[in-house]
């Protein structure tokens, strides 16, 4: 029988950690490539470290596409984020870039040829998961988490919190009570900051913004809000910590209320089914909470390199499901080509839209006008209507 009343806990980091700078560098690498040509094979990694940005990885694309526009792409995202300290300075950081040419036996696989249909970049499992904790279907502690680092960075672009640094995490611990979320039992929030800023004053910075975020009610007891437990956090970012692309895997998806297959999606093209797969995921298992058909829903693909059906289709509605699960995994297959083909033209994946998935979650997010976050949209309820009535 599962669990009704605990406590669960989920966590965020900003665009300014040290690994959400790799992930964003590496994901506007994959923008560039697609908007010079949509169909660009990308596979790029960033390690981040004291002045230091280095680039690896395999493309394949337009040879305009220089070593030197890639320093330029990395160089103006740290400018964005907001790095213009002595340890890590846009301007003056080294960068390094070692891309070559994707390897042959893997372009073998995937690409279409003859009768063969595009085939999956690589073998893997996705998971997709939704679920009626929060208005955008998404578990109530990561979404939480999110918003709150939004909300300081948002404050901080804008000025109005000049004393702020890039680098900051949040983590937030929800009571459920009958397996609904009621209340912040503990918010912890680190942030980066100005030497002229105390704990006490960094405190009262992050403050509102915790309680503007969180349901009335939902704030944790004053001995339970942690904010800098260090004491002080004046040096951060990729000065204090080196960061690798694709290590915040679960920060990016469910912040653990949901299994992940493993597979990290930024610096990837949408070939790669560690990203096109896993959003496929998503856009079901949204659409059949949306859509009434449970209140909880699961859904796991798998594939095999260079195979271009998924070679399983799983469906879990945890006990909350209104049709057999069985026969929705069946419609869902229907109601979408799953194969990497499909998904890449379904959800409109060949677009210049991933370096604004690198923070604060590739999911729970509103759909853009120019396709960004397509797989957030619940536009398969009414195929879903008409199969399963």
């Amino acid at each position: 029988m599962a669990l009704k009343n605990y406590l669960f806990t989920s966590e965020s980091v900003s665009e300014g950690h040290p690994d959400k700078v790799c992930d964003r560098i590496s994901d506007a690498v994959v923008d560039t490539y697609l908007t010079a040509d949509p169909y660009s094979r990308v596979a790029c990694e960033t390690l981040v470290t004291t002045n230091r940005i280095v680039l690896a990885g395999e493309t394949r694309g337009p040879a305009s596409i220089t070593k030197d526009k890639l320093e330029d792409v990395a160089r103006e995202c740290v400018r964005q984020i907001g790095y213009e300290q002595d340890g890590f300075h846009w301007a003056r950081a080294h960068v390094e870039v070692h891309i070559h040419a994707q390897s042959a036996d893997i372009a073998m696989g995937v690409d279409a040829a003859g009768n063969k249909d595009e085939g999956a970049g690589d073998q893997g499992i996705m998971f997709g998961y939704a679920c009626r904790e929060t208005d955008v279907l998404m578990p109530a502690p990561i979404h939480y988490a999110h918003a709150v680092l939004r909300s300081l960075a948002e404050a901080r672009h804008s000025g109005a919190e000049p004393g702020l640094g890039p680098d900051a995490k949040s983590q937030i611990t929800l009571e459920y009570r009958d397996s609904k979320p009621v209340r912040a039992t503990s918010v912890v929030v680190s942030t980066q900051h100005g030497a002229h800023l105390s704990q006490e004053d960094v405190r009262e910075i992050v403050r509102p913004h915790v309680l503007n975020v969180l349901p009335k009610g939902w704030m944790c007891a004053e001995k339970d809000f942690y904010v800098n437990p260090t004491g002080r956090f004046v040096i951060g970012g990729p000065d204090g910590d080196a960061g690798l692309t694709g290590r915040k895997i679960i920060v990016d998806t469910y912040g653990g209320a949901a299994p992940h297959g493993g597979g990290a999606f930024s610096g990837k093209d949408p070939t790669k089914v560690d990203r096109s797969a896993a959003y496929a995921a998503r856009y079901l298992a949204k659409n059949v909470v949306a859509g009434g058909y449970a209140d909880r829903c699961t859904i796991q693909l798998s594939y095999a390199i260079g195979v271009a059906k998924p070679l399983s289709v799983y469906v879990d509605t945890h006990d909350t499901g209104k049709v057999d699960e069985e026969r929705l995994s069946n419609v869902l297959t229907k109601v979408m080509d799953l194969s990497p083909r499909g998904i890449r033209e379904h959800l409109k994946l060949n677009r210049p839209i991933y370096a604004r998935t690198s923070s604060y979650g590739h999911f729970g997010r509103a759909p853009d006008a120019d396709g960004g976050f397509s797989w957030e949209r619940t536009d398969l309820t009414d195929q879903l209507r008409a199969e399963l009535g």
